[in-house]
């Protein structure tokens, strides 16, 4: 039984998502994800108008007058959420936390993808995989994968999985012997470690083996770590990865409250230091802004795309200006 505050959000989420979809979303997901490519549907004679390429060459020998080949785009999609929920993501200076806004973006591509009749699936990871929700369709499933990276927001100290999410953590779920065997070692590495640092790269691993068929891969993390280039482009090569940057402004703008102790949420390491310094504190947006350009560089020359969302902020209007600015870049 699902606890009652996690109901009312995800009623709260499926109501507010569901009228952006209707209103804004679903076209221009439509338009921007194409499918995976062209399947043939039949072969009719060739009318006046018709693209003399498409003719086909045999049939039309055989039957001594032009016929063309039919063709229909292979529109489902596959859509992967990979989100993020280790210790960093728990940061919120208005209201909200990282992770809140990354499970409000979550929702909002969950249901995209159901509305146009695609599969979609949940990741979440830390320092290791914490739960794996196979791609499926439908509108209950995708109630699901927003239940679950919502229960992980309110409460990310209840990570056991509950009677209805263990069908896909557990050895019991329809997985394969793999994937199995990986969620138990990387379930005995996450107890072993319970400060859950972000692993990127494990998380990326994961999805390259479990992906049979080409999909869409949306990394939702703030992307506090490092090494995960390489793998990063891996995947990318096979699938289409869109990272997405989770931020708030005040990791990036210190306020001048004197002396404050900082605590890597993490690492635990803490340190002292006076927010009353105007050059401590320029100091330390220089380098917030010093590891946001290197991150854009660095995803960029992987040919990865890359969105960025403030929890401070809405995250619906970020995600229309990614949609609108890959639909430009289609049509040229």
């Amino acid at each position: 039984m699902l606890p009652t505050e996690i109901v009312k959000q995800v009623r709260r989420i499926q109501f507010q998502t569901g009228r952006h979809v209707a209103d804004m979303l679903a076209g221009q997901y439509l338009s921007v994800f194409k499918g995976q490519g062209m399947e043939f549907e039949e072969v009719r004679p060739y009318t006046p108008g018709d693209d003399v390429r498409s003719i086909d060459w045999n049939v039309t020998a055989r039957m001594g007058a032009p016929y063309v080949k039919r063709y229909q785009e292979e529109r489902e999609l596959t859509v992967l959420l990979v989100v993020d929920i280790s210790a960093s993501q728990d940061f919120g200076s208005q209201g909200r936390s990282k992770r809140q806004a990354a499970v409000e973006l979550s929702a909002l591509l969950a249901f995209s993808a159901i509305h146009n009749d695609d599969k979609v699936g949940l990741l979440l990871f830390h320092g290791g995989v914490e739960e794996y929700i196979p791609p499926r369709k439908g509108q209950k499933h995708a109630l699901r994968v927003v239940r679950e990276v919502l229960a992980r927001g309110l409460d990310e100290s209840a990570a056991q999985p509950t009677a209805d999410t263990g069908r896909a953590a557990s050895p019991t779920g329809r997985l394969s012997a793999w994937v199995k065997r990986w969620l138990l070692r990387l379930r005995a590495q996450r107890e072993r470690d319970p400060r859950r640092a972000t692993h990127i790269a494990g998380a990326l691993e994961f999805c390259r083996r479990v992906l049979p068929r080409r999909a869409v891969v949306f990394l939702i993390s703030d992307f506090l770590d490092e090494g995960y280039l390489p793998a990063l482009r891996s995947v990318n090569r096979r699938h289409d990865v869109v990272a997405v940057q989770i931020t708030d402004d005040r990791e990036r703008t210190l306020p001048a409250a004197g002396l404050l102790m900082l605590e890597d949420a993490e690492t635990g390491e803490a340190r002292l230091i006076d927010t009353g310094s105007p050059q401590v504190r320029q100091i330390a947006s220089a380098a917030a802004q010093g590891q946001d350009a290197a991150l854009l560089s660095s995803l960029r020359s992987a040919g990865i795309d890359v969105m960025r969302v403030d929890a401070t902020r809405s995250v619906v209007d970020p995600l229309l200006a990614f949609f609108r600015m890959r639909e430009r870049r289609q049509r040229r």
